[in-house]
């Protein structure tokens, strides 16, 4: 079956397959290490009380039938065993039924993880990975060529995440138009890293280049996707490209990376294909059904995409097959953090011994420089940008995680940098204060070696203590 299977995209596909499941592997990753503390039984959001109230056919999850901490624990580990399985090729050893079957496995449990994440799951990165995992199942092994209708589909993937955020751009803030966002972004963007600081410091005309390019890689070169190979070989490898600079500027967990796995199974790289036979019968059935059900479902983020309203990563089915992305439509001037701190003292002043919290990514001490942590996903340092921006973002989980700071919950300790109390002894008071962030100058780094400056706003939260907490000597 000629007309059904690409036999010059094997490597292409072995490349993608395995990439992909290095991103799994990740997501994974961070789902087994952070839970307890986000979503665990005495979480900040607990899946129980998630489950009880939002039902299955909206939420479709593994944890809607059962849950405990222990058994989110072995899907999250399962999930890392059979995406290090993947990485490792299990399955070009198996029939072609089972390789699919195994590919089906990891996304299962990343759409439970995801369908009961709530806030911390929020992510458009998260549905990207759930609709192109959900299209690798189909992909198949060494049994047979890659087929071209899921080659298609990838690229079309590919399209509405570049396309999308391309739109989002224009349709948006006016600094995108006038070719000025770069000049703000690398110090408001959410989590910046280590290289951050002297991309914001690149001369001001570079700025405009690069904004310039963007444009060019997210409007125009999509297109050319579609076009016979080398063109769509080059025009793959310059999203490419696009996203490691990305990588190089700042921390966007695996969206960068998801999206150059994407596009990688659309470079046609040179070898030559190994002999295989036709695709079984059952497999084109399969394949060409599927393809339809998704052709079918693009239309609603089409609909989205070419809309004068169109809105950022959103799912428009509770499997997440079919999806619409963007980001940055805006782009803050002015950095804003919520500085957490505490005190022993019984009773809290202004001058009392307040000892600060300090985050893994998110900027706090002034003079700690970023480090990259991406792919890997802090998602409540994330959370903590969006908090600065409106107390309305930290609203359902913010008073949880401070209760959990004056217990001087493990958990909920463990995804931070550093504890200013000793185990033993939680804070009495903890407070949260609004602070103002800009980078030095190079004359302020030489001179005090701080990669930050940052001025008092306004109170964000008074002290507090637990309810009904004893007083201790």
């Amino acid at each position: 079956m000629e007309w059904f299977t690409a036999s010059d995209y094997w490597l292409s596909r072995l490349v993608f397959q395995r990439a992909l499941a290095a991103v799994y592997l990740v997501a994974f990753l961070t789902a087994a290490l952070q839970f307890r503390a986000l979503l665990g039984s005495r979480g900040m959001l607990p899946i129980p009380r998630f489950v009880a109230r939002v039902p299955f056919r909206q939420a479709p999850s593994l944890f809607q039938l059962h849950y405990s901490d222990r058994f989110f624990a072995g899907c999250a580990w399962t999930g890392v065993a059979v995406s290090a399985a993947l990485l490792a090729g299990v399955d070009g050893l198996l029939p072609l039924w089972a390789a699919m079957l195994l590919w089906l496995v990891p996304w299962v449990l990343y759409l439970s993880i995801v369908n009961v994440g709530q806030t911390w799951y929020g992510f458009g990165w998260e549905s990207l990975l759930l609709e192109t995992g959900f299209l690798a199942v189909f992909l198949g092994n060494d049994e047979v060529a890659p087929p071209v209708v899921v080659l298609f589909l990838l690229r079309w993937i590919l399209f509405r995440v570049e396309f999308g955020a391309g739109l989002i751009k224009l349709r948006g803030d006016a600094c995108w138009r006038k070719l000025t966002c770069l000049d703000h972004h690398h110090e408001t963007q959410p989590m910046p890293g280590p290289l951050s600081w002297f991309f914001h410091h690149l001369p001001k005309p570079l700025h405009r280049v690069e904004v310039a390019a963007n444009h060019v890689t997210q409007l125009a070169v999509p297109f050319l996707l579609f076009t016979p190979q080398p063109v769509a070989s080059a025009a793959a490898s310059l999203m490419i490209v696009t996203q490691l600079w990305l990588v190089l500027s700042g921390n966007f967990s695996w969206l960068n990376w998801i999206t150059i796995v994407l596009a990688l199974s659309a470079v046609r790289f040179p070898a030559d294909p190994p002999r295989v036979p036709d695709a079984p019968l059952w497999y084109v059935v399969v394949v060409l059904a599927v393809s339809a059900l998704l052709l079918f479902l693009s239309y609603r983020p089409v609909a989205n995409m070419i809309s004068r309203r169109q809105v950022m990563n959103r799912s428009f089915d509770p499997l997440h097959l079919v999806n619409t992305y963007g980001a940055f439509g805006s782009v803050s001037r002015v950095r804003y953090e919520v500085v957490i701190e505490g005190t022993a003292e019984a009773v809290p002043r202004e001058d009392s011994d307040w000892r600060e919290y300090e985050f893994k990514g998110k900027p706090g001490d002034p003079r700690h420089w970023p480090r990259q942590f991406a792919p890997y996903h802090l998602r409540l340092d994330w959370m903590m940008w969006f908090a600065a921006l409106s107390p309305a973002y930290a609203g359902t989980w913010f008073g949880a995680l401070v209760e959990r700071l004056l217990e001087n919950d493990r958990d909920t300790l463990r995804l931070l940098r550093r504890c200013p109390f000793p185990p033993d002894e939680p804070p009495r008071h903890i407070r949260a204060r609004l602070f103002r962030y800009r980078y030095t100058t190079w004359r302020e780094l030489r001179e005090t070696g701080a990669c930050w400056h940052r001025t008092y706003v306004r109170e964000f939260l008074p002290p507090t203590r637990l309810a009904g907490a004893a007083r201790r000597p």
